[in-house]
């Protein structure tokens, strides 16, 4: 049997991976990271990545090739700001997945070690496109109104 298999299959990796976008959704560093509309793309590809490095279905490798995760992952701004948001919201996954605390060890020591390897930069995060509101009025996700 494979953690795949031991921690309930599809099912739960679908639910890790929709708690982790429901955070993202909301985080004005993260946010900017998945340029599309829908993160559902997103989401799908995330599950079928990890549910294949637990053991589950190839799927991921058979519709994108090779994961080379860091490869994947230059374009984007990935600081320690970043790692640690992406760590806190795949944090929050895991807690409410309710997994044993044997298999909520392994997977978080996997998703902690994955993280680091990611940061390509030191350099703060660029700051989001401000948002028009009226003539002379902006909002920034981060500051609120400004004139």
């Amino acid at each position: 049997m494979t953690f795949y298999d031991e921690i309930g299959g599809h099912a739960t990796f679908q639910r890790i991976v929709e708690v982790f976008y429901r955070e993202v959704a909301v985080d004005p560093v993260m946010r900017p990271m998945y340029p599309e509309e829908d993160l559902g793309p997103a989401a799908e590809r995330l599950t079928m990545f990890l549910e294949q490095y637990w053991g589950g279905p190839g799927t991921y490798s058979e519709r994108r090739g090779h994961p080379r995760l860091r490869m994947r992952h230059v374009p984007f701004h990935v600081n320690p700001d970043a790692r640690d948001r992406w760590l806190a919201h795949m944090r929050t996954a895991l807690d409410e997945a309710q997994l044993s605390p044997l298999h909520d060890a392994t997977f978080w020591d996997y998703l902690q070690r994955a993280a680091h390897s990611l940061v390509n930069t030191f350099e703060d995060s660029p700051e989001p496109p401000p948002t028009t509101i009226g003539p002379t009025q902006e909002r920034r996700p981060d500051l609120g109104l400004t004139s």
